[in-house]
């Protein structure tokens, strides 16, 4: 890629994901909507990237091919699907083991059948079925929602970032680029689970430059945006609407060791991100560094 170009590119790109995004940000952040509207404006916002990026392309005439249509091999989907399974089980075991939290009590489980009509079926019954579901049927809407950032962040700008200042750099620039992208919500929104701000901020900055690495090394490694979009949503089926709604509570410290902005995820994301990052020179020359 010619440096100058791709910095251009790079330019353009993030002007106008700021500006797409700044018209949802308004959109939520003033409750405008209700409820419902308020999930379609999320929807928009979390499409933004995607729209920058296509309208990059469009304007710098771009070849669209660089986003990384192909589906590529299947076994780069299906780490992208487990590999969230995989830590979230490991940070929440370690949740219920060390009493941070109480693993799928009577309560918890009664509140998740009350929420999809399962009001008589029984305690496992109702865990089990709730956690097929989500593993299945949610995944789909997770992988379309999150593809729209990953089209923005790892189909157009990750590879970009990369030809220009190589894999370890870029995925940090790009991670803080992301980090940066969620303030709003986070500082003024309700995405966030009512921490102090000195603790949500850095679990959430770690978790974000985490899936960094492990998403951007995903898409250099397949050719494909996919193994990104189908991590993106893996990791918040699971983390959001898995793990964390079958912990119940225990004490005031629960906040700080759950979710994506509690300590246990994003210290375990940092593991599994620092051996993706010891495997980059599997990647192309230049995206080694």
């Amino acid at each position: 890629m010619n440096g100058r170009k791709t910095t251009g590119d790079i330019l353009v790109f993030l002007g106008l994901a700021v500006a797409i995004s700044c018209i949802f940000y308004a959109l939520i952040l003033t409750g405008g909507g209700g409820r419902t509207g308020g999930r379609l404006y999320t929807t928009g916002l979390m499409w933004s990237p995607a729209v920058a990026a296509l309208l990059t392309i469009r304007i710098r005439k771009l070849d669209l091919a660089s986003i990384g249509w192909g589906w590529g091999e299947h076994k780069w989907n299906l780490t992208a699907y487990l590999l969230p399974l995989g830590y979230a089980a490991v940070a929440y075991l370690a949740i219920w083991t060390l009493g941070f939290g109480t693993f799928a009590d009577d309560a918890t489980v009664a509140k998740l059948a009350e929420g999809m009509g399962w009001k008589d079926a029984g305690h496992w019954t109702a865990l089990i079925g709730y956690v097929l579901v989500m593993s299945t049927v949610a995944i789909v809407n997770g992988v379309s929602t999150g593809l729209g950032e990953e089209i923005g962040w790892r189909g157009f700008l990750a590879p970009r970032m990369v030809s220009q200042l190589g894999f370890t750099p870029a995925v940090l620039v790009v991670g803080l680029i992301w980090t940066a992208w969620h303030g709003p919500l986070i500082l003024f929104g309700s995405y966030n689970q009512g921490t102090p701000m000195w603790v949500t901020i850095p679990c959430f900055t770690v978790l974000v430059l985490s899936i960094s690495v492990i998403s951007t090394w995903l898409r250099l490694r397949s050719g494909s945006v996919w193994p990104s979009a189908i991590l993106h949503g893996s990791h918040n089926l699971f983390v959001q609407a898995v793990f964390t709604p079958i912990t119940g509570a225990k004490g005031n410290m629960t906040p700080y060791a759950v979710g994506e902005f509690g300590v246990f995820v994003p210290a375990v994301l940092a593991i599994v991100a620092i051996y993706f990052w010891t495997r980059r020179g599997e990647l192309e020359t230049g995206a080694k560094a």
